[in-house]
């Protein structure tokens, strides 16, 4: 049953209409438009994590309030405030900041992902690891299958995401920042689930902050101006790519 939910686009039907539900219901009650306005659309921007891709996500979460736009005027109710329609763009903006776009929106690590990660990577006990860009846990989870004796560290930019991560995994610490901007030099391992695009600024970042001996992890997109040291192919068929400082590859050599 649980999967069926996830076909599309039953996830986006069933969000916009239970958006629609909610402002009705609300409006009935006597509710101002724009409250109203602004508690569909919250709703419409948590389910949202429902997608399975950002542009999934954005239709989700954007859905309701772009049908509202297209139809308020035959619902015969007040006049929403021009203001009010910054609400549901600043919701997005919230969950979704635009210089996160440029990393990855939010892609889950499938739990059994990094399993077999001591294999080829092993920590010591109270090593510190850093799931840089750890949206709502999943990687973090992920991470603690494979080194539960490890000091896990998430960093997050989007403020809702980090707190409803930080609720998720108590175990851990996440704290809300830029990955780009933070210091990597004091961690055994930094692990990413980005995109290909930001994986030349990883290396980079990587190969000038990580001291000798420790890790960068990176779930199926390849650092190609570095030499890997391990990979290997988790369950599901994505890649995990291993690089241990000191860091080398055309760039380096």
């Amino acid at each position: 049953m649980r999967a069926r939910l996830t076909v599309w686009p039953l996830p986006a039907v069933l969000t916009w209409s239970a958006a629609w539900v909610l402002f009705k219901l609300l409006v009935e009650q006597g509710v101002a438009p724009d409250v109203a306005l602004g508690a569909a659309t919250a709703l419409g921007v948590a389910f949202s994590l429902w997608g399975n891709s950002w542009w999934r996500r954005l239709l989700i979460a954007g859905g309701f309030p772009l049908s509202l736009a297209l139809t308020f005027p035959a619902l015969g109710l007040a006049a929403v405030p021009a203001w009010a329609w910054l609400v549901p763009l600043l919701l997005l903006l919230l969950v979704y900041p635009l210089n996160a776009w440029r990393d990855a929106p939010l892609f889950p690590t499938p739990v059994h992902a990094l399993d077999d990660l001591p294999l080829h990577a092993p920590l010591a006990d109270g090593a510190r690891v850093l799931d840089a860009g750890c949206g709502l846990g999943h990687g973090l989870s992920a991470l603690r299958r494979a080194y539960p004796q490890a000091a896990l560290h998430g960093l997050e930019w989007s403020w809702p995401l980090r707190w409803l991560c930080a609720l998720r995994c108590p175990w851990a610490q996440v704290r809300q920042g830029d990955i780009w901007q933070a210091d990597w030099s004091g961690y055994d391992m930094v692990y990413l689930f980005q995109r290909p695009e930001s994986m030349a600024r990883a290396a980079d970042k990587a190969r000038s902050e990580l001291r000798p001996g420790a890790w960068l992890a990176s779930l199926e997109f390849e650092a190609s101006t570095l030499h890997p040291t391990a990979q290997f192919s988790a369950p599901g068929g994505k890649m995990v790519w291993l690089y241990q400082a000191p860091l080398n590859g055309p760039q380096g050599d």
